[in-house]
């Protein structure tokens, strides 16, 4: 099994435990709507292009609506078993997936935790968290480009991992999977902030997408 299907066996059993009712890191998403959206990038290709092209946005979303219109079992089992034989994402798999259902296990994990609950992130292996690295990477170079201040990520081993944006120097600390749930704007993250305060402020306020 790979590290990308051991995420996402996790991430099947963590939104079975907390219902499809359940808050997400997602602004505005359930446990349901984020099964759907899964479910929808593995299995309609064509509703991608909403993505991408913002005046087909609008399509994307109605086809990931009515899939969340499915039973929860049945949608949660689409999810299990992985992108179809002729779904683009198969052969890709353990290396377009693995950021991405990390991330949305950590979605599913944190938002039932609530934003402003204490909350202790899992442990994770240290195989795990260097596949990660490659992840914080590469989705780092994409999310930090337009940043307001000249953004570090760094391991606490002291690795610059990548660098980003214009301007003061702004230099956050943390794991790899802290470091890639910060570059895919997420939050609450377990990360180290070091920069003028006003900067650093900024670049937490920023938006991070790729």
């Amino acid at each position: 099994m790979t590290l990308a299907q051991e995420e996402r066996a996790a991430l099947v059993e963590s939104m079975r435990a907390v219902g499809p009712d359940a808050p997400t890191l997602c602004e505005g998403w359930t446990t349901r709507d984020l099964a759907a959206h899964i479910v929808v990038r593995e299995r309609r290709p064509d509703s991608g292009l909403g993505i991408l092209i913002k005046p087909l946005a609008g399509y994307t979303e109605s086809v990931r609506t009515k899939a969340a219109q499915e039973p929860w079992d049945a949608l949660l089992d689409k999810v299990a078993s992985g992108p179809p034989l002729w779904s683009p994402m198969r052969p890709v798999d353990r290396w377009a997936n693995l950021a991405e259902m990390f991330v949305h296990h950590e979605d599913v994990l944190r938002g039932a935790a609530g934003r402003d609950s204490e909350w202790t992130p899992r442990v994770l292996s240290d195989e795990l968290q260097h596949a990660l690295l490659g992840s914080a990477k590469m989705v780092g170079r994409m999310s930090l480009k337009n940043a307001p201040a000249r953004t570090t990520l760094r391991t606490p081993d002291g690795h610059d991992v990548v660098s980003g944006g214009q301007g003061g120097a702004v230099t956050i600390t943390g794991t790899p999977g802290e470091l890639v749930l910060f570059a895919y704007g997420r939050a609450p993250v377990a990360l180290e902030f070091d920069g003028d305060e006003a900067l650093v402020s900024a670049v937490k306020d920023s938006e991070r997408s790729i």
